[in-house]
Protein backbone atom coordinates (compact mmCIF):
# COMPACT_ATOMS: atom_id res chain seq x y z
CA UNK A 1 0.00 0.00 0.00
CA UNK A 2 2.91 2.26 0.86
CA UNK A 3 4.10 4.56 -2.20
CA UNK A 4 6.52 6.90 0.42
CA UNK A 5 8.94 7.39 -3.56
CA UNK A 6 11.77 6.02 -1.82
CA UNK A 7 10.86 8.15 1.03
CA UNK A 8 12.86 6.49 4.11
CA UNK A 9 11.24 6.51 7.68
CA UNK A 10 13.46 9.35 8.89
CA UNK A 11 12.77 11.41 6.28
CA UNK A 12 8.66 11.36 6.61
CA UNK A 13 9.55 11.71 10.33
CA UNK A 14 11.22 15.03 9.91
CA UNK A 15 8.55 15.99 7.75
CA UNK A 16 6.24 15.57 10.88
CA UNK A 17 8.69 17.59 12.61
CA UNK A 18 8.64 20.73 10.76
CA UNK A 19 5.62 21.70 12.46
CA UNK A 20 4.72 19.25 15.20
CA UNK A 21 6.65 19.44 18.43
CA UNK A 22 9.76 17.10 17.12
CA UNK A 23 8.97 15.26 21.10
CA UNK A 24 5.84 14.23 19.81
CA UNK A 25 7.16 12.56 16.42
CA UNK A 26 7.93 8.89 17.93
CA UNK A 27 10.30 6.91 16.13
CA UNK A 28 12.57 4.83 18.04
CA UNK A 29 11.41 1.21 18.67
CA UNK A 30 11.61 1.77 22.77
CA UNK A 31 8.89 4.16 22.32
CA UNK A 32 6.89 2.90 19.45
CA UNK A 33 6.90 -0.28 22.03
CA UNK A 34 3.39 0.99 23.85
CA UNK A 35 1.29 1.74 21.14
CA UNK A 36 1.87 -2.33 19.42
CA UNK A 37 -1.31 -2.97 20.51
CA UNK A 38 -4.92 -1.75 22.23
CA UNK A 39 -6.45 -3.49 25.32
CA UNK A 40 -6.29 -6.66 23.13
CA UNK A 41 -2.86 -7.32 23.24
CA UNK A 42 -3.14 -9.98 21.77
CA UNK A 43 -2.90 -8.96 18.01
CA UNK A 44 -0.14 -6.68 17.86
CA UNK A 45 2.27 -4.72 15.72
CA UNK A 46 4.94 -2.06 15.52
CA UNK A 47 4.25 1.07 13.85
CA UNK A 48 6.31 2.88 11.41
CA UNK A 49 6.01 6.38 13.18
CA UNK A 50 3.41 7.67 16.20
CA UNK A 51 2.58 11.59 16.28
CA UNK A 52 1.19 13.12 18.90
CA UNK A 53 -0.01 16.52 17.42
CA UNK A 54 -1.76 19.60 19.53
CA UNK A 55 -3.98 21.21 16.77
CA UNK A 56 -6.40 20.36 14.45
CA UNK A 57 -4.18 21.95 11.65
CA UNK A 58 -1.94 19.59 12.34
CA UNK A 59 -3.76 16.94 11.90
CA UNK A 60 -4.74 18.15 8.82
CA UNK A 61 -1.62 18.28 7.76
CA UNK A 62 -0.74 14.92 8.79
CA UNK A 63 -3.80 13.37 6.64
CA UNK A 64 -2.62 15.22 3.73
CA UNK A 65 1.06 14.16 3.95
CA UNK A 66 0.25 10.82 4.06
CA UNK A 67 -3.03 10.72 1.49
CA UNK A 68 -0.29 11.94 -0.82
CA UNK A 69 2.41 9.07 -0.36
CA UNK A 70 -0.79 6.54 0.63
CA UNK A 71 1.24 5.87 3.91
CA UNK A 72 -1.62 4.37 6.52
CA UNK A 73 -2.95 5.81 9.26
CA UNK A 74 -4.85 4.49 12.54
CA UNK A 75 -6.08 6.76 14.89
CA UNK A 76 -6.26 6.32 18.84
CA UNK A 77 -7.31 7.33 21.88
CA UNK A 78 -6.59 5.65 25.07
CA UNK A 79 -5.67 2.77 24.08
CA UNK A 80 -8.58 0.84 25.84
CA UNK A 81 -10.20 -0.66 22.70
CA UNK A 82 -10.70 -4.66 23.10
CA UNK A 83 -11.22 -5.50 19.49
CA UNK A 84 -7.35 -4.64 18.24
CA UNK A 85 -9.25 -1.46 16.47
CA UNK A 86 -6.01 0.76 17.34
CA UNK A 87 -3.91 -2.16 16.09
CA UNK A 88 -0.76 -0.29 13.90
CA UNK A 89 -0.07 -0.66 10.49
CA UNK A 90 3.51 -2.05 10.23
CA UNK A 91 3.80 0.45 7.08
CA UNK A 92 2.23 3.03 8.91
CA UNK A 93 1.37 6.09 11.24
CA UNK A 94 0.04 5.74 14.53
CA UNK A 95 -2.12 9.47 14.69
CA UNK A 96 -2.45 9.46 18.74
CA UNK A 97 -4.87 12.11 20.04
CA UNK A 98 -3.79 11.72 23.54
CA UNK A 99 -3.22 15.82 23.35
CA UNK A 100 -6.63 16.92 22.28
CA UNK A 101 -7.87 16.27 26.21
CA UNK A 102 -9.80 19.58 26.57
CA UNK A 103 -13.54 20.00 27.70
CA UNK A 104 -13.87 23.44 25.39
CA UNK A 105 -17.67 24.25 27.00
CA UNK A 106 -20.39 23.18 29.06
CA UNK A 107 -23.29 24.59 28.24
CA UNK A 108 -26.08 24.03 31.28
CA UNK A 109 -29.28 25.95 29.77
CA UNK A 110 -28.54 23.49 26.21
CA UNK A 111 -27.73 20.06 28.66
CA UNK A 112 -24.68 19.76 26.18
CA UNK A 113 -21.12 19.78 26.17
CA UNK A 114 -18.40 20.64 23.87
CA UNK A 115 -14.84 17.98 24.02
CA UNK A 116 -12.00 17.17 22.33
CA UNK A 117 -11.74 13.63 21.59
CA UNK A 118 -9.08 12.90 24.01
CA UNK A 119 -11.16 13.57 27.10
CA UNK A 120 -11.99 11.16 29.33
CA UNK A 121 -15.69 9.66 29.57
CA UNK A 122 -15.54 9.87 33.28
CA UNK A 123 -14.35 13.67 33.44
CA UNK A 124 -17.01 14.77 31.20
CA UNK A 125 -19.66 13.80 33.92
CA UNK A 126 -17.14 15.16 36.80
CA UNK A 127 -16.63 18.09 34.91
CA UNK A 128 -21.05 18.57 34.35
CA UNK A 129 -21.66 17.68 37.99
CA UNK A 130 -21.46 21.26 39.30
CA UNK A 131 -24.15 22.02 36.86
CA UNK A 132 -26.13 19.13 38.17
CA UNK A 133 -25.93 17.08 35.01
CA UNK A 134 -23.77 13.98 33.72
CA UNK A 135 -22.66 12.20 30.51
CA UNK A 136 -24.90 9.08 30.26
CA UNK A 137 -22.88 5.95 28.74
CA UNK A 138 -20.47 4.90 30.87
CA UNK A 139 -18.34 1.85 30.03
CA UNK A 140 -16.38 -0.22 32.77
CA UNK A 141 -13.23 1.54 31.47
CA UNK A 142 -14.75 5.55 31.93
CA UNK A 143 -11.95 6.02 34.25
CA UNK A 144 -9.74 5.94 31.59
CA UNK A 145 -11.29 5.91 27.76
CA UNK A 146 -12.21 8.58 25.65
CA UNK A 147 -14.74 9.97 24.09
CA UNK A 148 -13.29 9.64 20.18
CA UNK A 149 -13.02 6.38 21.36
CA UNK A 150 -16.35 5.71 22.24
CA UNK A 151 -17.67 7.34 19.15
CA UNK A 152 -15.16 4.95 17.18
CA UNK A 153 -16.56 1.80 18.69
CA UNK A 154 -20.07 3.63 19.51
CA UNK A 155 -19.40 2.13 23.40
CA UNK A 156 -22.03 1.52 25.83
CA UNK A 157 -21.48 0.99 29.83
CA UNK A 158 -24.08 -0.35 32.80
CA UNK A 159 -26.75 2.00 32.10
CA UNK A 160 -27.26 1.63 28.25
CA UNK A 161 -30.38 -0.01 29.04
CA UNK A 162 -32.50 3.07 29.59
CA UNK A 163 -30.02 6.01 28.20
CA UNK A 164 -28.40 4.26 25.48
CA UNK A 165 -25.07 4.03 23.51
CA UNK A 166 -22.89 6.65 22.61
CA UNK A 167 -24.84 7.12 19.07
CA UNK A 168 -28.13 8.32 21.37
CA UNK A 169 -25.95 10.44 23.47
CA UNK A 170 -23.82 12.76 21.04
CA UNK A 171 -25.02 15.98 18.96
CA UNK A 172 -22.48 16.57 16.74
CA UNK A 173 -18.56 15.79 15.41
CA UNK A 174 -15.97 17.77 13.37
CA UNK A 175 -14.12 15.27 11.99
CA UNK A 176 -10.93 15.65 9.30
CA UNK A 177 -11.36 14.00 6.13
CA UNK A 178 -8.74 11.29 4.40
CA UNK A 179 -7.31 14.58 2.45
CA UNK A 180 -7.05 16.73 5.53
CA UNK A 181 -10.78 18.43 4.99
CA UNK A 182 -12.46 19.35 8.36
CA UNK A 183 -16.14 18.87 8.36
CA UNK A 184 -18.71 19.69 10.38
CA UNK A 185 -21.51 16.70 11.12
CA UNK A 186 -25.06 16.72 13.22
CA UNK A 187 -24.99 20.14 15.03
CA UNK A 188 -27.15 21.68 17.88
CA UNK A 189 -30.32 19.77 17.61
CA UNK A 190 -31.08 15.67 17.43
CA UNK A 191 -32.36 16.31 14.24
CA UNK A 192 -30.71 17.40 10.91
CA UNK A 193 -31.85 17.48 7.47
CA UNK A 194 -30.34 14.65 4.66
CA UNK A 195 -28.71 11.60 5.37
CA UNK A 196 -28.01 10.93 8.94
CA UNK A 197 -23.78 10.73 8.95
CA UNK A 198 -23.87 11.18 12.17
CA UNK A 199 -24.54 8.01 12.83
CA UNK A 200 -22.90 6.75 10.39
CA UNK A 201 -19.86 8.10 11.70
CA UNK A 202 -20.63 7.16 15.42
CA UNK A 203 -18.94 3.02 15.50
CA UNK A 204 -16.90 3.65 11.68
CA UNK A 205 -14.11 2.88 13.54
CA UNK A 206 -11.51 4.89 12.73
CA UNK A 207 -12.50 3.98 8.83
CA UNK A 208 -13.81 7.05 7.60
CA UNK A 209 -12.74 10.38 8.75
CA UNK A 210 -10.50 11.55 12.38
CA UNK A 211 -13.13 13.18 14.54
CA UNK A 212 -11.62 15.90 16.42
CA UNK A 213 -14.51 17.53 18.57
CA UNK A 214 -17.60 15.80 19.83
CA UNK A 215 -20.78 17.69 20.92
CA UNK A 216 -22.33 15.42 23.61
CA UNK A 217 -25.72 15.59 25.37
CA UNK A 218 -25.92 15.52 28.86
CA UNK A 219 -28.68 14.43 31.38
CA UNK A 220 -30.14 15.88 34.57
CA UNK A 221 -28.75 13.98 37.44
CA UNK A 222 -31.13 11.71 38.92
CA UNK A 223 -32.81 12.45 42.31
CA UNK A 224 -32.06 9.30 43.28
CA UNK A 225 -30.95 5.81 42.42
CA UNK A 226 -31.16 2.84 44.10
CA UNK A 227 -29.49 -0.56 43.43
CA UNK A 228 -31.32 -4.17 43.39
CA UNK A 229 -28.70 -6.84 44.16
CA UNK A 230 -30.13 -10.52 44.00
CA UNK A 231 -28.29 -13.62 43.72
CA UNK A 232 -29.60 -16.88 42.13
CA UNK A 233 -28.25 -20.39 41.89
CA UNK A 234 -28.14 -21.09 38.29
CA UNK A 235 -27.49 -18.63 35.50
CA UNK A 236 -30.38 -20.04 33.64
CA UNK A 237 -32.98 -18.93 36.50
CA UNK A 238 -31.11 -15.50 36.42
CA UNK A 239 -31.34 -15.07 32.56
CA UNK A 240 -35.06 -15.82 33.01
CA UNK A 241 -35.59 -13.16 35.60
CA UNK A 242 -34.44 -10.03 33.74
CA UNK A 243 -37.07 -10.85 30.90
CA UNK A 244 -39.43 -10.86 33.84
CA UNK A 245 -37.94 -7.24 35.25
CA UNK A 246 -38.76 -6.02 31.64
CA UNK A 247 -41.84 -7.38 30.96
CA UNK A 248 -42.82 -5.97 34.32
CA UNK A 249 -43.09 -2.63 32.33
CA UNK A 250 -39.77 -1.35 34.69
CA UNK A 251 -37.12 -0.23 32.77
CA UNK A 252 -33.74 0.18 34.44
CA UNK A 253 -31.37 2.13 34.77
CA UNK A 254 -29.00 -1.07 34.38
CA UNK A 255 -29.63 -4.65 34.26
CA UNK A 256 -26.05 -6.48 34.79
CA UNK A 257 -25.60 -10.15 35.06
CA UNK A 258 -22.77 -11.72 36.75
CA UNK A 259 -21.89 -15.57 36.74
CA UNK A 260 -19.64 -17.47 39.70
CA UNK A 261 -16.43 -16.86 38.22
CA UNK A 262 -17.38 -13.37 38.00
CA UNK A 263 -18.95 -12.91 41.55
CA UNK A 264 -15.77 -14.77 43.07
CA UNK A 265 -13.21 -12.50 41.25
CA UNK A 266 -15.33 -8.86 41.53
CA UNK A 267 -15.72 -9.90 45.45
CA UNK A 268 -12.00 -10.93 46.14
CA UNK A 269 -11.23 -7.43 44.85
CA UNK A 270 -13.92 -4.78 45.71
CA UNK A 271 -15.11 -6.71 48.57
CA UNK A 272 -18.70 -5.30 48.23
CA UNK A 273 -20.40 -7.87 49.79
CA UNK A 274 -21.64 -10.41 46.73
CA UNK A 275 -23.39 -13.85 48.00
CA UNK A 276 -20.47 -16.12 46.99
CA UNK A 277 -22.32 -18.98 47.22
CA UNK A 278 -24.64 -17.52 44.33
CA UNK A 279 -24.34 -18.88 40.97
CA UNK A 280 -25.32 -16.26 39.08
CA UNK A 281 -25.78 -12.73 40.24
CA UNK A 282 -27.75 -9.98 38.89
CA UNK A 283 -27.84 -5.89 39.40
CA UNK A 284 -30.74 -3.61 38.80
CA UNK A 285 -30.67 0.06 39.23
CA UNK A 286 -34.16 2.05 39.21
CA UNK A 287 -33.29 5.89 39.57
CA UNK A 288 -35.99 8.94 39.10
CA UNK A 289 -37.97 11.22 41.76
CA UNK A 290 -37.61 9.51 45.59
CA UNK A 291 -41.53 8.16 44.93
CA UNK A 292 -40.67 6.59 41.74
CA UNK A 293 -37.84 5.22 42.79
CA UNK A 294 -39.14 3.58 46.27
CA UNK A 295 -42.46 2.03 43.83
CA UNK A 296 -40.26 0.55 42.18
CA UNK A 297 -37.78 -1.01 44.61
CA UNK A 298 -40.50 -2.65 46.21
CA UNK A 299 -41.63 -4.25 43.26
CA UNK A 300 -38.54 -5.22 41.84
CA UNK A 301 -37.45 -6.96 45.19
CA UNK A 302 -41.17 -9.23 44.94
CA UNK A 303 -40.22 -9.88 41.62
CA UNK A 304 -36.97 -11.12 42.23
CA UNK A 305 -38.14 -13.62 45.29
CA UNK A 306 -40.87 -14.72 42.95
CA UNK A 307 -38.68 -15.44 40.24
CA UNK A 308 -36.28 -17.76 42.05
CA UNK A 309 -34.10 -15.34 43.66
CA UNK A 310 -32.13 -17.11 46.89
CA UNK A 311 -31.03 -13.84 47.95
CA UNK A 312 -31.98 -9.96 47.62
CA UNK A 313 -30.48 -7.35 49.07
CA UNK A 314 -31.26 -2.99 48.19
CA UNK A 315 -28.16 -0.56 48.72
CA UNK A 316 -29.38 2.19 51.05
CA UNK A 317 -26.95 5.30 50.49
CA UNK A 318 -25.09 6.65 47.71
CA UNK A 319 -22.37 4.90 49.01
CA UNK A 320 -23.52 1.44 49.58
CA UNK A 321 -24.85 1.84 45.53
CA UNK A 322 -21.44 2.73 44.63
CA UNK A 323 -19.44 -0.35 45.97
CA UNK A 324 -21.98 -2.27 44.52
CA UNK A 325 -21.46 -1.09 40.82
CA UNK A 326 -17.78 -0.87 42.03
CA UNK A 327 -17.80 -4.84 41.86
CA UNK A 328 -19.43 -4.89 38.83
CA UNK A 329 -17.21 -2.01 36.92
CA UNK A 330 -13.74 -3.85 38.30
CA UNK A 331 -15.02 -7.04 37.27
CA UNK A 332 -12.53 -7.76 33.89
CA UNK A 333 -9.69 -6.48 35.90
CA UNK A 334 -10.47 -8.86 38.77
CA UNK A 335 -10.51 -12.00 36.73
CA UNK A 336 -7.19 -11.51 36.03
CA UNK A 337 -6.99 -12.86 39.59
CA UNK A 338 -8.13 -16.31 38.83
CA UNK A 339 -6.45 -16.47 35.62
CA UNK A 340 -3.15 -15.91 33.44
CA UNK A 341 -4.94 -14.42 30.37
CA UNK A 342 -8.39 -13.71 29.37
CA UNK A 343 -10.07 -12.89 26.39
CA UNK A 344 -13.13 -10.65 26.37
CA UNK A 345 -15.61 -11.15 23.85
CA UNK A 346 -18.56 -8.80 22.75
CA UNK A 347 -21.78 -9.89 21.34
CA UNK A 348 -25.05 -9.04 21.61
CA UNK A 349 -28.44 -11.33 21.73
CA UNK A 350 -32.34 -11.08 22.46
CA UNK A 351 -32.73 -11.13 25.94
CA UNK A 352 -34.64 -13.91 25.96
CA UNK A 353 -32.47 -16.40 24.69
CA UNK A 354 -29.96 -15.51 27.78
CA UNK A 355 -30.63 -18.69 29.38
CA UNK A 356 -30.28 -20.98 26.33
CA UNK A 357 -27.11 -19.33 25.10
CA UNK A 358 -24.82 -19.15 28.58
CA UNK A 359 -26.17 -22.34 28.98
CA UNK A 360 -24.70 -23.47 25.25
CA UNK A 361 -21.50 -21.49 26.40
CA UNK A 362 -21.12 -23.97 29.07
CA UNK A 363 -21.27 -26.65 26.62
CA UNK A 364 -18.75 -25.35 24.13
CA UNK A 365 -16.39 -24.28 27.10
CA UNK A 366 -16.13 -27.96 28.52
CA UNK A 367 -15.52 -29.87 25.10
CA UNK A 368 -12.55 -27.72 24.70
CA UNK A 369 -11.35 -27.93 28.22
CA UNK A 370 -11.56 -23.77 28.92
CA UNK A 371 -13.51 -21.83 31.29
CA UNK A 372 -15.97 -18.72 30.94
CA UNK A 373 -16.30 -16.12 33.41
CA UNK A 374 -19.94 -14.07 32.29
CA UNK A 375 -19.99 -10.55 33.17
CA UNK A 376 -22.55 -8.45 30.49
CA UNK A 377 -25.27 -6.07 30.45
CA UNK A 378 -28.25 -8.50 30.77
CA UNK A 379 -30.76 -5.94 29.90
CA UNK A 380 -29.53 -5.17 26.33
CA UNK A 381 -28.22 -8.96 26.04
CA UNK A 382 -24.76 -7.24 25.59
CA UNK A 383 -22.42 -10.50 26.61
CA UNK A 384 -18.87 -10.45 27.10
CA UNK A 385 -17.93 -13.71 28.07
CA UNK A 386 -14.56 -13.80 29.36
CA UNK A 387 -12.24 -16.78 27.99
CA UNK A 388 -9.69 -17.95 30.47
CA UNK A 389 -6.55 -19.36 29.19
CA UNK A 390 -3.12 -19.18 29.35
CA UNK A 391 -0.36 -17.84 27.10
CA UNK A 392 2.35 -19.36 28.04
CA UNK A 393 0.64 -23.09 27.48
CA UNK A 394 1.15 -23.81 23.82
CA UNK A 395 -1.95 -24.30 21.45
CA UNK A 396 -4.12 -22.52 24.22
CA UNK A 397 -4.60 -19.34 22.69
CA UNK A 398 -5.52 -20.62 19.26
CA UNK A 399 -8.02 -22.89 20.92
CA UNK A 400 -9.44 -19.82 23.01
CA UNK A 401 -9.72 -17.75 19.81
CA UNK A 402 -11.84 -20.22 17.69
CA UNK A 403 -13.86 -20.50 20.67
CA UNK A 404 -14.41 -17.17 21.05
CA UNK A 405 -15.64 -17.27 17.08
CA UNK A 406 -18.22 -20.21 17.91
CA UNK A 407 -19.26 -17.82 21.03
CA UNK A 408 -20.01 -14.85 18.40
CA UNK A 409 -21.62 -17.24 15.76
CA UNK A 410 -24.03 -18.42 18.23
CA UNK A 411 -25.08 -15.14 19.29
CA UNK A 412 -25.65 -14.62 15.26
CA UNK A 413 -27.66 -18.26 15.18
CA UNK A 414 -30.19 -16.98 17.90
CA UNK A 415 -30.63 -13.41 16.39
CA UNK A 416 -28.35 -11.66 17.51
CA UNK A 417 -24.90 -9.83 16.19
CA UNK A 418 -21.30 -9.91 16.33
CA UNK A 419 -20.54 -7.01 18.53
CA UNK A 420 -22.58 -4.97 20.75
CA UNK A 421 -20.04 -1.99 21.56
CA UNK A 422 -16.41 -3.16 21.37
CA UNK A 423 -16.11 -3.22 17.34
CA UNK A 424 -15.35 -4.91 14.87
CA UNK A 425 -11.87 -4.18 14.18
CA UNK A 426 -9.27 -7.43 13.59
CA UNK A 427 -10.57 -9.53 15.91
CA UNK A 428 -14.05 -9.90 14.24
CA UNK A 429 -13.33 -10.06 10.57
CA UNK A 430 -13.94 -13.73 10.09
CA UNK A 431 -17.28 -13.12 11.65
CA UNK A 432 -18.71 -10.75 9.32
CA UNK A 433 -19.27 -13.13 6.31
CA UNK A 434 -21.12 -14.94 9.10
CA UNK A 435 -23.89 -12.18 9.88
CA UNK A 436 -24.14 -10.32 6.63
CA UNK A 437 -24.24 -10.76 3.37
CA UNK A 438 -21.88 -10.30 0.39
CA UNK A 439 -24.36 -7.95 -1.32
CA UNK A 440 -24.33 -5.86 2.56
CA UNK A 441 -20.55 -6.08 2.72
CA UNK A 442 -19.94 -4.46 -0.96
CA UNK A 443 -22.04 -1.74 0.57
CA UNK A 444 -19.77 -1.12 3.56
CA UNK A 445 -16.82 -1.43 1.22
CA UNK A 446 -18.77 1.08 -0.88
CA UNK A 447 -18.87 3.27 1.77
CA UNK A 448 -15.41 3.30 2.68
CA UNK A 449 -14.11 3.73 -0.70
CA UNK A 450 -16.94 7.20 -0.82
CA UNK A 451 -14.66 8.21 2.21
CA UNK A 452 -11.60 7.08 1.88
CA UNK A 453 -10.71 5.45 -1.94
CA UNK A 454 -7.00 4.99 -1.69
CA UNK A 455 -7.85 2.52 1.89
CA UNK A 456 -5.58 4.06 4.03
CA UNK A 457 -7.43 5.38 6.98
CA UNK A 458 -7.54 2.23 9.60
CA UNK A 459 -6.44 -0.67 6.56
CA UNK A 460 -7.40 -4.02 7.60
CA UNK A 461 -10.07 -3.77 10.23
CA UNK A 462 -13.90 -3.45 10.30
CA UNK A 463 -15.02 -4.16 6.68
CA UNK A 464 -13.44 -7.73 5.02
CA UNK A 465 -12.75 -7.21 1.21
CA UNK A 466 -15.15 -9.67 -0.53
CA UNK A 467 -12.28 -11.97 -1.62
CA UNK A 468 -11.65 -12.70 2.25
CA UNK A 469 -15.64 -13.17 2.76
CA UNK A 470 -15.55 -15.63 -0.39
CA UNK A 471 -12.59 -17.63 1.10
CA UNK A 472 -14.23 -17.66 4.43
CA UNK A 473 -17.50 -19.03 3.33
CA UNK A 474 -15.94 -22.06 1.01
CA UNK A 475 -14.18 -23.03 4.04
CA UNK A 476 -17.06 -23.41 5.65
CA UNK A 477 -19.23 -25.47 3.47
CA UNK A 478 -15.65 -27.31 2.72
CA UNK A 479 -13.54 -27.22 5.69
CA UNK A 480 -11.74 -31.14 4.73
CA UNK A 481 -10.14 -28.83 2.46
CA UNK A 482 -8.40 -27.31 5.08
CA UNK A 483 -8.07 -30.28 7.31
CA UNK A 484 -10.27 -29.21 9.87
Amino acid sequence: MSNLNNSTKAQLAERFRRFIDPEYVISDDETLRPYECDGLSMYCEMPMLVVLPETVEQVQEVLRICHREQVPVVARGAGTGLCAGAMPHAEGVVLSLAKFNRILEIDPLARSARVQPGVRNLAISEEAAAFGLYYGPDPSSQIACTIGGNVAENSGGVHCLKYGLTVHNILGVEMVTVEGERVQIGGEGLDSAGMDLLALMTGSEGLLGIVTEVRVKLLPTPERARVVMAGFDNVQTAGDAVGGIIAAGIIPGGLEMMDTHAIQAAEDFARAGYPRDARALLLCEVDGTAEEVQEHIETVETLFAQLGATSVRTSHDEAERALLWKGRKSAFPAVGRISPDYYCMDGTIPRGKLAQVLTEMDRMAERVGLRVANVFHAGDGNLHPLILFDANVPGEFEKTEELGGKILELCVEVGGCITGEHGVGVEKLRQMPVQFSDQELRQFNAIKDAFDPQGTLNPGKGVPTLRRCQEYRSIEANPEAVGA
